[in-house]
């Protein structure tokens, strides 16, 4: 990381522009999920994910297995990647056997975190992304800033700027005119591309089918009109049945943006057959690690269960303060603290878990009731044992710890800041915490046995 937390946090606290353009979107979010949780047994059918999901990856070996044999059955070519140099030959090798010069791409932020588009802009290959989001941000040199929403800390006027340094005539910022702008110049990358490019956000073991979603219908595009199709998929993101895709389904499009079901939900199974006039001609199917294996069997195994909705970065106060770049990784908010440093080898990004304030608001949004905030302190102790605050930091929390831990030092330092309460913002709280916030007064110590003799318990 090219920057600590905590100076990438300040600067996105600078700039009031991403505060704004990341709380009207994640409110967007938030509300429509509201009105999309229209069922009477959600939280059952929460319990019933969360049992399903981690019965499947305490069996994963074999349920993967049963897809691959399913997948081949078909016609579909399956490869293994071990990690993410793996995933990238792979893919650049089926790329550059078939002579391929332009690839399209639907929206996956596995390909982003292997990097793939690096790969294969270095091998000679054009890579052009497909979903709007994804088109603007690659057109801006930038990353996700969220994973359902990539370029959503964007306005339309800097989308308007964007698109104008590739336009032959001016932009106006407006939604439908910048849209339109962005049909007519994806169209014609479709019918060029020879080889499609897509994630998969569940694989179904029992047929081998690859389920895509989607609202924009380039997923259609580019899993039907090139002659290669190249799916890479996240090794936990399957189901063994189609009756456990369909409880995931229901929970999916609604935690994401608030639909009953998305406007695309695209089955692929095998390539092309013969007599068909749509679909390409091979469908390779790359499985990937990258890390993911080491959590089984661990206390973070419950991290693979999740289904990528971006629920819990639309409640989080902290990702809605400082947008996703702030992470500086592919995956940000709680989900994204979570699993960024439990997939480095490096072990690195372990300050990530400190952007919480372990309110508990994801795991109340998340759909399969991952408990995030008890693996970001899981993290947080992983931290501290290794060293990662600075000294200063470590000092005062074991101060802290030593004082409070008696009661009688407890009393005097709650009843000296509950005095003091009006000098504190001058004195002992932190100018840059102080700054924008008001410092609540102390209010004293309970005594239980005036609570006693009163009468109050």
């Amino acid at each position: 990381m090219t920057a600590n937390l905590r100076s990438r946090t300040a600067t996105a606290l600078g700039n009031p522009g991403l505060r704004k353009a990341i709380r009207d979107a994640t409110d967007r979010f938030t509300t429509h999920r509201e009105e999309g949780l229209d069922l009477a047994n959600f939280e059952e059918l929460r319990r019933a994910a969360r049992a399903t999901r981690a019965a499947i990856i305490a069996d994963l070996p074999r349920i993967l297995g049963t897809f691959a044999d399913a997948a081949e059955g078909v016609g579909a070519e399956v490869h293994w990647a071990g990690d993410a140099a793996e995933a990238r030959a792979i893919v650049t090798g089926i790329a550059t056997a078939h002579g391929v010069e332009l690839a399209v791409k639907a929206k996956s932020m596995l390909t982003e975190e292997i990097e793939l588009n690096e790969a294969l802009e270095t091998a000679g290959i054009e890579v052009v992304e497909t979903d709007l989001g994804e088109w603007i941000i690659q057109l801006a040199g930038q990353k996700p800033s969220h994973i359902i929403g990539p370029s959503l800390h964007l306005s339309k006027e800097d989308v308007a700027e964007i698109f104008n340094r590739r336009s032959d005539r001016p932009l106006p910022a407006d939604p439908e005119a910048l849209c339109a702008f962005a049909r007519a110049s994806l169209r014609e990358k479709f019918l060029a591309a020879d080889i499609g490019i897509t994630g998969c956000n569940f694989a179904v073991a029992e047929t081998g089918t690859v389920i895509l979603v989607t609202n924009e219908g380039n997923g259609r595009m580019v899993t039907s009109l090139p002659p290669v199709h190249v799916v890479v998929m996240g090794m936990e993101r399957i189901v063994e049945t189609w009756d456990q895709l369909d409880l995931m389904m229901n929970l999916l499009p609604r935690s994401a943006t608030g639909q009953k079901l998305s406007v695309y939900t695209t089955q692929v199974t095998g390539p092309r057959r013969s007599g068909e006039t749509d679909g390409p001609e091979e469908l390779h199917i790359v499985i990937v690690d990258n890390g993911r294996s080491n959590l089984l069997g661990t206390e973070f195994q419950e991290m693979l269960n999740c289904i990528r909705c971006g629920a819990c970065l639309n409640v989080c106060p902290v990702y809605r303060q400082i947008g996703g770049h702030a992470y500086e990784s592919v995956y940000s908010g709680p989900m994204g603290a979570v699993l960024t440093p439990l997939l480095a080898a490096t072990g690195t990004s372990l300050d990530l878990a400190g952007a919480s304030t372990l309110c508990g608001a994801c795991y109340d949004a998340c759909p399969v009731q991952i408990p995030l905030q008890d693996l970001l302190l899981s993290l947080r102790r992983i931290n501290a044992d290794t060293g990662g605050p600075a000294w200063s930091e470590r000092a005062g929390w074991k101060n802290w710890a030593r004082a409070w831990s008696r009661p009688g030092m407890y009393r005097k330092t709650v009843t000296a800041a509950r005095r003091g309460s009006g000098a504190l913002p001058a004195g002992l709280v932190p100018k840059g915490w102080r700054s924008g916030r008001t410092v609540p007064e102390a209010r004293g110590t309970y005594d239980l046995r005036k609570a006693l003799r009163d009468g109050k318990i």
